[in-house]
Order: structure tokens, then sequence, then C-alpha cells
């Protein structure tokens, strides 16, 4: 299968971003996309909102499902899922791309911070999944993808940020555990994670600001990537902890550069990308030219 025509995708964080980008990809096969976010007015500093993103899937040759979703609330998801459900007719594909950041340290993370993310990355991922199962199990081919790292348990990836760190890893974990649980009922559960920072408002705000979106790769490495998997047989596609680059170079894929947002920049590596993971013939974290 080549195709996500006629899925429905339930995509949490849908409005911008690598969420957005992932709808946009599938709607150019003719999806049903679902976008659970909770922007649903123009943010002061952030671009879309859930009605923009819809008309843009809609563009692309989607169907378009625009809601207002609190993931950190059941209430929210469950009411979000029935509406996906009352309109496609079922769900195809859970993607978990909903999360906060804060990369500081022990004593510079307020407590309501730490709960933020945690309630959003762990918490909100393992709700919007739950929610989401009992109506992967009557699909055909059915898939959940989490945006979350390889859980490398290095010294070096929590030191600096360990409350960020953990709540990444909790998306991880629910993948790794649901893999195991749900392998007799067809449901294939995976985590997709960036080689290189990824241009998009986390980058911008929380990281390294206007010039670090220049040593980046853009968001359609991850939804094509995302494709790769979303397409690939769910029985045997499962437990894996994917890095984009590499999905794409063993689909075929041999030129990564026209993913550079500025190829006269060296690309910045990502967080969490365990160092002995391979490099795909052709990549270079160098600047071209």
């Amino acid at each position: 299968m080549s195709s996500l025509k006629d899925k429905t995708l339930f995509i949490t964080g849908a409005s911008r971003g690598i969420g957005l980008a992932i709808g946009l990809r599938a709607a150019r096969d003719g999806a049903n996309v679902v976008i659970a976010a909770k922007t649903s007015e123009p943010h002061k500093h952030l671009p879309g909102t859930i009605h923009s993103a819809a008309a843009e899937i809609e563009a692309a040759g989607g169907q378009a499902l625009p809601l207002m979703v609190d993931v950190r609330e059941e209430s929210s998801v469950q009411a979000a899922v029935e509406q996906a459900v009352a309109r496609f007719g079922g769900i195809d594909i859970c993607i978990n791309n909903a999360s906060a950041i804060q990369l500081t340290g022990t004593l510079q993370t307020e407590m309501k911070r730490y709960d933020l993310m945690h309630q959003v990355n762990g918490r909100g991922t393992y709700l919007v999944s739950r929610a989401c199962i009992p109506f992967l199990k009557k699909a055909a081919n059915p898939h959940v993808l989490n945006l979350s790292p390889p859980l490398d348990m290095s010294p070096n990836w929590f030191g600096n940020h360990v409350a960020y760190t953990m709540a990444k890893y909790t998306m991880s974990m629910c993948a790794l555990g649901m893999a195991e649980e749900f392998k007799h009922d067809g449901i294939g559960f995976n985590c997709l994670w960036p080689r290189t920072g990824i241009a998009t408002a986390a980058i911008q705000f929380a990281l390294a600001g206007d010039e670090g979106l220049r040593h980046c790769r853009t968001v359609e490495i991850m939804a094509d990537a995302a494709h790769v998997i979303l397409t690939s047989p769910a029985k045997t596609c499962t437990g894996n902890f994917f890095i984009d680059d590499l999905v794409l170079a063993e689909s075929g894929v041999t030129s990564f550069d026209h993913y550079r947002v500025d190829p006269s920049k060296d690309l910045m590596p990502d967080f969490f990308v365990p160092a002995d993971t391979p490099v795909p013939p052709g990549v270079s974290m160098h600047a071209i030219g």
C-alpha cells in the first residue's frame, strides 16, 4: 500500500508544524484529517489555527474536521474521537504530535511547567491512544505514530532538562508498551524522531531563534517519513523507534538536500539521537558548497 486515500487520520497538535505537514501529505492522497488542537483563534506569536489548517488540508485534496481539543482532558478527547467517527465512519491512524517543551534544569523548572509537559506529552499521548484504540481495532492497517525519540538512557540527554526528557520519553514508552500489548490486534505502534532540528515554532521560540531555523530541515522530511511508516503493513511494522532520514533511505530516497532550510548552513543535530545511529549514504550535517 502506498496511498492513504480515504484513510482517516486523527492528529493532535495539527494546526501547525509537523502535525500539519503530516496531515497535508496525507491530504494529497485524498485522506480525511481530523485536526485536534487547542488553537481556534490566532496566537500572538504562533502561526495557524485549526480552521486555517483545515483550509490547507482541503486545498491539498483531503477532507478536514477541525476540532478544538485539549489532550489533557479526557472528556475533550473522547468527544473529539466520537465526532471524528461520526463524520468519517472510523479512525485508521492516530498521530500523537502535541507536545510541550521547556529546556530548563530542575531548579529552573517550576512545577506548573513540569505538570504541563507531563500532562500534554505523557498523559495526552496515553489518553488519545486509549480513546482511538477501540476504533483502530476495526480498521484495515491501523497505525499509531508518536512523535517522540528513541529510548536512549545516556545521562547527557537528561542532565540539562530532566523534566522535558522524562516527558518525551513517556510518549516513547507508550508506543513500546502498546506495541506489545496490542500486537495480536494488528495495530502498529511506532515512534518517529528527526536526526536534525526541524524548522518549527518550538525551535524558533524555545531553542534557537530565527538563526537556528536556518540550521534545520523542513517539516516535509518528517511528513514524508511518516507517510512511509503509515503505508507500511501495521502487523509487522510495530515497536520501532524510527529516525526520519533512515526511514526515507530504506524506502529508496538518495538525496536529502532539498529538505534543508538553508543549504549554506551546517545542520543542527537534534536531541536524543543515539551516538551509534547510522547515517544514510548521501547525508551530511555540513553546509553545501
